[in-house]
């Protein structure tokens, strides 16, 4: 595959519509991860904006989870005149007028998915790079000159704040920050059972200068905008500084790993390294070499696989057993791996991209996670166990294992696994946690309980579920139904289920959801039934599974009714509303604070991820007309040059300008998008 680079011109923070409602407009990010669930991430302009921004973020054993290690380089060159250059947009860390730094920034490019930043200074050029080395907690942070005469002195200040990612900017568990150095090796420690940070500086004349300094309210602006504490403190044991001429590099190497780890793989070789495991990565893809969307969304999809690295117990078994853990990041910066998430995303992640030794990894890992016929909704940080109120992660288990064996033709996979999707059936029927059951009356899938929220829609705050969705969930039942349906023929094939009338349920499943789920006045199908209010009409996307899935539960002769509704009401350039406009709790903006976000978080927001069953529902609607399914995708090409440049954000605002929100960077935006583009690339040319 040809070189992948995407460049930005002069960047600048972007200007859009919200600023007129006293809206700070998002800023263009990036992310570089490691494979084990760190990252090392920030905005391209150089300011800390989020909690989670850092130039080392190390994913560690349990209970620490991901800790924010390295949070902030100040960074200056003194040129051959003396004279002092501020790089980056950083006023406040820096203390001092540096108002034009941003005109330095000429360019910023990503190659092969990772961070380019161009300055050019009085004649200089230089160029910084970001790289994390695959599975370690280290970063490499890379200054080249490319032009200029003379010699170029760096100065950088390492600033830090141990915490775990997701504390609040002003805590912190450590006390006191201590230095200790050997050589050109510099060790800051804090409290014990803290980690350690390991730094060193790689150029001419290294060195480090010790020079202590603290701040104590250093500005978050996306933190404080979403309601969360807006300044935080920074310590600084001092300053490193190093000399380059053109053609040289100076290298900053932080990490957590031991030093025989960091001296095992040098700066260039690091490089080298994960420029060729990327090129592999597009090599084993199969997409093609003019395809840089494909190729650029490749690469997106690695970052969200990993080897999660606090869970030391669970890859010890796996291990034994001759197997991998491996498990999918649902988004960047703050999910952790959900099971919705993961089995929505293994196709685009995994199989879309050749990776089918990761993806068995994947279902075989989560077969072992299953508890009362369930599999987690998510692990939180930190923890080794999961939490299992969701309804629908479980049903999406049957839908993933389905797409693997039609993809890799895996029978020893699925026959491992299967006494796994017959135990979360009988309990699905004979009724599991959180009042999940089948109503045998009409065999439908029910479910709810108080103060909990187990559908995919599951905001809430405090003890308000926003939208709780008790009662027999459209999707659910469609969910349902394909999976009795796979579940049938896989036991024809390889036996089980003695007891379990499988395509009896199936049938009843069917004829009661065309009996019960048409909405006749709105010609569309009703979000819920049997729900503590009754029946909800509202128009939600969640009605398009029962198209789009491999064996659809709606009746054909209402498919393009259906789908007209859902292409009329609810898409965009990005992704399906979440709620038709014309209902009462529609909301337009996802803004503010946590309350305020939560409220729009499903009633109105649109997800990017959505675009793929809807083009799943499409193509059976309209076959003959691939092209029109594929320029539904156009809106996310040019998405690549926001939010987190090269990502696809995970959710984005209801109305124009539909500006994105949430994660930067989302599994399932990505699989879906890189999905359906796979999927209709063949013999449809680029629009």
């Amino acid at each position: 595959m040809r070189e992948l680079v995407r460049t930005i011109d002069r960047p600048r923070d972007r200007e859009d519509e919200a600023a007129e409602a006293g809206e700070r407009p998002p800023r263009r990010e990036w992310l570089v991860t490691n494979g084990l669930g760190g990252y090392a991430a920030g905005t391209v302009a150089g300011a800390m904006t989020r909690r989670y921004h850092g130039l080392l973020i190390a994913a560690l054993p349990a209970p620490l989870g991901r800790f924010v290690m390295l949070n902030h380089l100040l960074e200056r060159v003194r040129l051959p005149d003396r004279q002092v250059i501020w790089l980056g947009d950083e006023d406040e860390v820096a203390g001092s007028n540096t108002s034009d730094r941003a005109e330095h920034l000429t360019e910023f490019r990503l190659e092969r998915g990772l961070p380019v930043w161009v300055y050019r200074v009085n004649g200089f050029t230089i160029e910084k790079r970001v790289l994390m080395p695959y599975a370690q907690n280290t970063s490499h942070v890379t200054y080249r000159v490319v032009e200029g005469e003379g010699t170029i002195r760096f100065v950088l200040r390492p600033s830090v704040h141990f915490r775990p990612h997701e504390a609040a900017v002003n805590e912190s568990p450590a006390k006191e920050y201590m230095v200790s150095a050997t050589g050109n090796r510099y060790e800051v420690s804090a409290d014990s059972g803290l980690p350690v940070l390991r730094m060193m500086l790689k150029g001419a004349c290294a060195a480090l200068t010790l020079d202590e300094k603290g701040m104590s309210r250093i500005p978050y602006h996306m933190e404080e905008s979403r309601g969360y504490q807006g300044f935080g403190p920074l310590w600084s044991p001092g300053y490193f500084r190093a000399d380059a001429r053109a053609g040289e590099e100076v290298t900053l190497i932080a990490s957590t790993e031991s030093w025989d780890t960091i001296h095992a793989l040098p700066p260039p070789s690091a490089a080298l390294a994960e420029h060729e495991r990327r090129q592999r990565l597009l090599a084993i893809s199969g997409v093609s070499e003019d395809d840089s969307f494909a190729g650029e969304l490749v690469l997106a999809a690695d970052q969200f696989i990993i080897r999660p690295a606090g869970r030391i117990e669970e890859a010890a078994r796996a291990r034994a057993a001759g197997d991998e853990v491996r498990t999918v990041i649902a988004g960047y910066h703050w999910f952790t791996d959900w099971g919705r998430d993961t089995m929505i995303s293994l196709e685009g992640l995994t199989l879309a991209t050749h990776r089918f030794r990761e993806a068995g990894y994947i279902l075989r890992t989560f077969g072992q996670y299953v508890r009362d016929g369930l599999i987690p909704n998510m692990v939180p940080e930190g923890d080794r166990e999961g939490l299992y109120h969701t309804a629908d992660a479980s049903l999406w288990f049957f839908h993933a294992m389905e797409r693997y064996t039609q993809v890799t033709r895996d029978e020893d996979t699925l026959r491992t696994l299967l006494p796994v999707f017959l135990d979360i059936a009988r309990h699905h029927l004979g009724g599991t946690r959180f009042g999940i059951h089948v109503d045998p009356a009409d065999g439908l899938l029910a479910q709810g309980a108080e103060g909990y929220q187990l559908t995919w829609m599951d905001a809430k705050v405090g003890d308000w579920v926003v939208t709780p969705r008790r009662g027999k969930a459209v999707e659910l039942n469609a969910l349902w139904y394909n999976a009795l349906c796979l579940l049938d023929t896989w036991t024809r094939r390889f036996g089980g289920g003695e007891g379990l009338d499988i395509a009896a349920h199936a049938q009843q499943t069917r004829e009661s959801f065309n009996k019960r789920f048409w909405y006749e006045e709105g010609q569309y199908l009703y979000d819920v039934i049997d729900g503590p209010q009754g029946s909800d009409p509202s128009c939600r996307p969640n009605q398009v599974f029962a198209i789009s899935l491999p064996h659809p539960v709606l009746d054909r002769t209402r498919w393009p009714r259906v789908l007209d509704v859902v292409r009329d009401r609810l898409l965009t350039p990005v992704g399906l509303r979440s709620l038709a406009r014309e209902s009462a709790d529609y909301k337009a903006r996802y803004y503010g604070d946590l309350r305020s976000r939560d409220a729009a978080y499903h009633q109105g927001t649109v997800w990017a991820w959505l675009i793929g069953p809807f083009i799943d529902a499409w193509l059976k609607v309209h076959d003959e007309d691939r092209a029109a399914a594929r320029r539904l995708l156009n809106g996310f090409e040019q998405h690549l040059n926001e939010a987190c440049v090269g990502s696809i954000s995970e959710i984005f605002d209801a109305e124009p300008p539909f500006l994105p929100r949430g994660c930067v960077a989302q599994a399932w935006s990505v699989a879906e998008v890189l999905r359906c583009w796979c999927k209709l690339a063949q013999g449809i040319p680029r629009s």
